[in-house]
């Protein structure tokens, strides 16, 4: 049975991703990228399909846990009747592939127990397991192999690799894990010792280039190293989560894949890295996205894989029965063939505050928008499945239309370098002037007071908020502000926001989630452009309270149940965490500082 999701720390290297429970139990690991079949899926399982668990022997009487400065290296403390011991865990930022787990004595003495159960393609393969020598073994299955090196003897135990070590004060006892290809000669195990200070070193001078925020300092480092971590370094691209199939409803149907790049949430990433001078990584992105995007603008897609690829095709593992017995566990994402017209905007937006940042003009980005706005104008007018890719049928979501509307108002705004760019951005006006006149009657309600869900309909939809957000309309317009109303009254769950009622209108899936965390981000960041700071800051602790003990957020949360859903770490989340912190500062900081303040 797996932990709670909010039991879980994330480790990662940049290229991949693991995620450890409290009881020290390794129950996620793809190899060798984020979206490769997993090597530990227990977390949609159990030990059988996979798990690394390295805990101590006797009863607990107390553990903590936290990662060592500004870095992703966890540290677990476990205190027993007879001593104090701690494991650290991490995945050195190398291109070795591996994963490393050190036990170190502090006080007294404390028995351990080692149980490995490597299991390849999400826990259905079973691999040939051989020893190299006293201390080395290799797991081969098919084109993979994983080279464990330890310290101590390890032996065989029903499919299963075990040891048990005993730690005094001041002993060391190591364990690596390292993935390769299988036909190539088994590779040379790494220097522990230098692997942690080099990693330790790694993470914490990224951290430090983090501004001061003010009393969120923390969390929004924390943000931002767990964005880094999500970041697939050979290419730039930044995947959504680094799961699948964790559930938005227990028991429910709502399991997706998130290891790809949403165009929609890598550009958010994107504007947090820019927000707090994080350039390079806002230039890799760039350069991602216009190798995945370059094409026919037809063919431009929602998601695409680490490296740009296209072919996302989704099925199911019918083997492993779920987390917590939630079905179908799903790999692929079919949403990657939705037509979403809001990811025109979003893009549009992230390029123009990319070059309002400091980022030089690419100069394939301007040829790549001279094939994609027209294309946009001719299919804005469309219904689309909109950005939380619904699966009952396209509709003429208002958010979508909003976001269309972005597209050609960033443009515009950007069209200024020659004549014949100042002819198309005045067109580029004209066409932004459409939609908006368009979206303002036709996106109200019945009686005209209130923006709605999509064309025609009485429901309300959090992704409205972005009306205000993106400067669609002043925050103070009266329609926006009735908009505001609805929506807290109609969608508010203890604090926080669903996205949409799922009980009232009909998206093509069982009825029920959590509420999405992300939308209560933009909510603070509308209290904000209204003046309400104390709602501001009032929600965003709230939301700030949600985090585990590593500061850690998935895509929703359960009020009733008091529990995280969806998969974790989600990026959507932690991009409000630094996004909304950045704006409460702000506004809290006088107007002759604010220059300052970031």
């Amino acid at each position: 049975m797996p932990a709670p999701i909010e039991d879980y720390a994330l480790l990662g290297n940049c290229r991949s991703a693991a995620l450890v429970s409290r009881d020290g139990s390794l129950d996620w690991l793809c190899l060798p990228r984020f979206d490769a079949p997993a090597v530990f899926a227990a977390l949609l399982g159990n030990e059988e399909n996979g798990r690394w668990r390295l805990a101590p022997c006797d009863p607990v009487e107390h553990s903590s846990r936290r990662y060592l400065g500004d870095t992703l290296v966890l540290e677990t403390t476990y205190s027993t009747a007879s001593g104090r011991a701690r494991v650290l865990d991490f995945m050195p930022l190398d291109e070795s592939n591996a994963l490393i787990r050190i036990v170190e004595g502090l006080a007294g003495e404390v028995n351990f127990e080692m149980d490995l159960v490597l299991r390849f393609d999400y826990g259905r393969s079973v691999p040939w397991v051989e020893k190299l020598d006293p201390l080395t073994l290799s797991a081969v299955a098919g084109p993979n192999r994983l080279v464990l090196c330890s310290t101590v003897t390890t032996h065989a135990r029903d499919h299963h690799t075990v040891a048990r070590l005993r730690v005094c004060a001041g002993e060391r006892h190591s364990f690596s894990l390292r993935h390769q290809p299988s036909h190539l000669p088994v590779q040379p195990g790494c220097d522990i010792d230098n692997a942690l200070e080099h990693t330790l070193t790694q993470w914490q001078t990224f951290a430090d280039r983090c501004p001061d925020v003010g009393p969120h300092t923390a969390h929004v480092r924390r943000s931002l190293l767990t964005l880094k971590a999500m970041t697939y370094a050979p290419t730039g691209g930044i995947v959504a989560a680094v799961t699948t199939s964790l559930p938005e409803r227990i028991a429910g149907e709502r399991n997706w894949d998130y290891r790809y790049c949403w165009l929609r949430d890598a550009t958010m990433t994107l504007l947090a890295f820019m927000n707090l001078g994080y350039f390079d990584e806002a230039q890799a992105w760039r350069e991602w996205l216009l190798r995945s995007v370059a094409g026919n603008p037809e063919q431009m897609q929602i998601m695409y894989g680490l490296a740009g690829e296209r072919d996302l095709q989704e099925y199911t593992l019918p083997w492993l029965p779920g987390y917590e017995h939630s079905q179908p566990v799903r790999v692929g994402n079919a949403a990657s063939q939705q037509r979403q017209l809001d990811i025109y905007g979003e893009v549009a937006d992230a390029m123009t505050q990319a070059i309002k940042g400091g980022l030089p003009r690419h100069p394939r980005s301007a040829a790549i928008a001279r094939l994609i706005l027209p294309y946009v104008e001719r299919i804005w007018r469309e219904p689309d499945e909109g950005i939380w890719e619904v699966r009952g049928g396209p509709q003429h979501f208002v958010h979508s239309k909003v976001m269309a509307w972005v597209a050609f108002d960033r443009a515009a705004g950007l069209a200024d370098t020659t004549e014949e760019d100042r002819e198309r951005g005045r067109h580029y006006r004209q066409v932004a002037d459409e939609i908006h006149r368009e979206v303002c009657a036709r996106g109200l309600d019945g009686k005209g007071e209130f923006f709605v869900q999509a064309y025609g309909s009485s429901e309300l939809d959090a992704s409205l908020l972005q009306i205000a957000l993106t400067g669609f309309l002043p925050a103070d317009d009266p329609r926006f502000l009735r908009t505001l109303e609805q929506i807290e009254k109609r969608l508010l769950r203890n604090e926080l926001l669903l996205r949409y009622d799922s009980d009232s209108c009909s998206d093509g899936l069982t009825p029920g989630e959590g509420t999405f965390l992300v939308c209560s981000f933009w909510l603070a960041d509308v209290y904000v452009l209204l003046g309400r700071q104390e709602q501001a800051q009032a929600l965003y602790e709230r939301l700030l309270g949600l985090c585990n003990d590593v500061g850690l957020l998935a895509e929703q949360y359960d009020p009733a149940g008091k529990r995280m859903l969806g998969n974790f770490p989600q990026a959507f989340s932690h991009i409000g965490i630094i996004n909304t912190a950045l704006n409460v500062h702000r506004a809290q900081c006088p107007a002759r500082d604010r220059a300052r303040c970031g």
